[in-house]
């Protein structure tokens, strides 16, 4: 099997849990289709089960979760469960933005966030092209394991 072309890759994008924070949401996900995935744009104010349902109704590739406010450590918890419980156990998971409140180690909130469940996580201010890039790199990493 060939790596997958971004075309054929379908990733859900949104904003979790009470944050109103769109507007990087919104820039990443036009830079995602512009590098040729298809995007299924949640918005705003998005309860972490609509991720999941949107996921399954889209066979989605993978889950994009954007947090500003500072509490998506708060709204990320059981969120590699809830995909777990609906049957999207290898789901790719990215959480990205301010994800914490004050500061800590960027190195402690990334730890955080991977020890629940998810692939990648993104500091504020992440360029769009990194994210692709990495992207890129782990489904590339996927299709190879999967040979």
């Amino acid at each position: 099997m060939n790596n997958p072309t971004r075309e054929s890759i379908t990733l859900v994008t949104g904003v979790i849990g009470a944050d109103t924070h769109i507007v990087g949401n919104r820039i990443l996900s036009m830079a995602l289709e512009e590098a040729g995935f298809k995007v299924v744009a949640l918005g705003a104010l998005t309860p972490a089960d609509e991720f999941v349902k949107a996921a399954i109704e889209t066979a989605a590739d993978g889950i994009m979760v954007s947090s500003l406010y500072g509490q998506g450590e708060l709204d990320c918890r059981g969120f590699r469960e809830l995909c777990i419980e609906a049957g999207l156990d290898g789901i790719l998971l990215y959480v990205g933005g301010n994800l914490v409140v004050g500061k800590q180690s960027w190195e402690d909130v990334e730890q955080r966030f991977q020890d629940l469940g998810f692939d990648r996580a993104f500091a504020n201010a992440t360029r769009a092209e990194d994210v692709i890039e990495q992207l890129d790199k782990d489904f590339a990493a996927r299709a190879e394991a999967k040979k």
